[in-house]
């Protein structure tokens, strides 16, 4: 039996997240094309890694169907151009398909199954609504298995707001600007760029073209402008598109390693993975996951949240990450945060976004030796979260 063996972080990347529709960047780009992008910058970027020492690509999608579907990680893998000898499979977990997609292949080189692997994720929301082509089982609602908002997820944010009244609306919003105003900073000062892939686009209209930078960001967003926006969800209420995560597209990927392998090849590690974490929660307040996936993870590395010098936390809804913070003693702007901004600004590619939190947070690890523990968290539909907790190798 193997002893477990250490898993590190080598690189990420991603694509520009573009904004879903007719008019997005990718409106008439596939899915599948967008991840293979990403896995041949992978190898670009690692040139010390031999293609075939690649194991296994493991990609996520919550909507497995179209040009997300046909096992995509395989698909992918072989579109890509990696060897036919490295298997590949899909994954999901909804919003932390990425997420699992790393932590499923890192159980792997724990155990000494895989020395490399690949994990990422997409999402066309654009292509795929979220719930396209899906069948609720009718016992969810007949049997009261679940509140009928649990399946729209702009409506359990609004089911958050009335569990955590002091949670205001306007706080949602000043959070929200926070997330624009960090992203805009960090694209002035050149913190994400590093990371995003050019990626080919072509329109009928337009011909080809180069996605560069991501599409959602809206720099200069006032409070005033968010406190005139529509409340969907609900007549008068918390939540609107200003203080939630937009309709994505976008790929992400990385390589994760046996930490003497990635020695023995000369690969460059940002950090170790410490301990991972998944919890369930009710359904209809869905954004209250990443508390106790968070706690568990905590527990099962012997740490405490004074111990965590970076957060990295998907803000699908405002209301979910102040919920988060509120539990944890966290500032809503305290500067550990969502250094670079968040999915507010950035969007939320549902599958794809566990490997943005990693990467971003990669990117910080290198710019701050002085942190030793970082966490990546998200909530995740159907009620559930998840964590991962990193070291520093820098």
């Amino acid at each position: 039996m193997p002893s477990s063996r250490d898993v590190v972080f080598v690189d990420g990347v991603r694509t520009p997240f573009g904004r879903s529709g007719p008019k997005g960047l990718y409106a008439e780009t596939r899915a599948d094309d967008l991840v293979v992008r990403v896995i041949r910058e992978l190898i670009r970027r690692n040139p010390q890694l031999p293609p075939e020492r690649v194991d296994e690509v493991a990609i996520a999608a919550t909507t497995q169907i179209g040009d997300q579907g046909l096992t995509i990680g395989r698909a992918a893998a072989v579109l890509a151009g990696l060897p036919k000898s490295v298997p590949g499979y899909a994954i999901d977990r909804m919003c932390a398909g990425a997420m699992t997609a790393v932590t499923t292949v890192a159980g792997g080189i724990a155990f000494g199954a895989y020395d490399v692997a690949i994990a990422g994720g997409v999402e066309h929301m654009g292509r795929h609504p979220m719930g396209e082509g899906v069948d609720p089982n009718p016992r969810f609602l007949s049997e009261k298995l679940v509140d009928p908002s649990a399946l729209v997820m702009g409506m359990t944010a609004e089911n958050l707001h009335d569990r955590h009244p002091e949670i205001t609306k306007r706080r949602a919003d000043a959070y929200a600007v926070l997330s624009q105003e960090r992203a805009a900073k960090a694209y002035a000062d050149g913190k994400i760029q590093p990371d995003l892939v050019p990626t080919a686009i072509r329109t009928a209209e337009k011909g080809w073209g180069l996605a560069v930078e991501d599409e959602a960001p809206r720099p200069g967003t006032t409070m005033e402008g968010l406190s005139g926006l529509k409340t969907p969800f609900r007549p008068h209420g918390n939540v609107t598109a200003g203080n939630s995560s937009g309709i994505n597209d976008g790929a992400t990927g990385c390589v994760v390693a046996a930490r003497e392998v990635a020695e023995e090849l000369g690969l460059g590690a940002k950090m170790r993975l410490v301990s991972y974490a998944f919890a369930g929660v009710d359904p209809e307040v869905m954004g209250v996951g990443p508390i106790p996936s968070t706690e568990r993870a905590l527990r099962l590395a012997g740490l405490g949240i004074s111990d965590i010098g970076l957060v990295e936390i998907n803000e699908a809804f405002a209301v979910q990450v102040l919920a988060f913070l509120d539990h944890f003693g966290i500032a809503d702007d305290d500067p550990r945060v969502n250094q670079y901004g968040g999915a507010i600004a950035y969007g939320h590619p549902l599958a794809s976004s566990g490997v943005r939190l990693m990467t971003q947070l990669a990117r910080q690890f290198g710019e701050r030796p002085d942190v030793r523990y970082g966490i990546t968290t998200m909530c995740v539909g159907m009620g559930m979260g998840g964590t991962v907790i990193w070291e520093n190798l820098a």
